[in-house]
């Protein structure tokens, strides 16, 4: 099996440049200019144009500004302080800056189209550390 990540995004050129400038990954192969695969990371990412307005899965309206989903991507980083600082530089918005927690470091932010996500520096321990009580 092999897991892929799809983010629908409203314009394929910014995406590739908050992705390629936050997390440092690489343009694989465009489908087009409203298609582009995005390589580096242990998922291939794949940036698919859709408007804001558009229907979308179970017939909801895309939107763009900050929505809330169960599901979201945590970015493994071996500095999570230097991460936030790039990842704000292109273009994230920080919701809740760098914290300890007992399995290492963790920020939550979003990136410029309302997906969240976290930034996660794991300790020696890693989730580990959950389990020792």
């Amino acid at each position: 099996m092999t897991l892929l990540l799809n983010i629908d995004v409203p314009d394929v050129e910014t995406g590739v440049r908050f992705y390629t400038t936050a997390f440092d990954l690489q343009v694989g192969r465009r489908f087009g200019a409203d298609f582009v695969e995005l390589l580096g990371w242990p998922a291939t990412v794949y940036l698919l144009a859709k408007q804001a307005g558009t229907i979308g899965a179970a017939g909801d309206t895309r939107r763009y500004s900050r929505h809330w989903t169960p599901v979201h991507a945590d970015i493994v980083v071996n500095d999570v302080d230097a991460a936030v600082v790039r990842a704000i530089g292109a273009g994230a918005k920080l919701e809740a800056p760098a914290k300890d927690a007992a399995y290492g470091r963790i920020a939550m932010l979003a990136d410029p189209f309302g997906h969240g996500f976290c930034l996660l520096q794991f300790n020696e321990q890693g989730y580990d550390a959950l389990l020792a009580g």
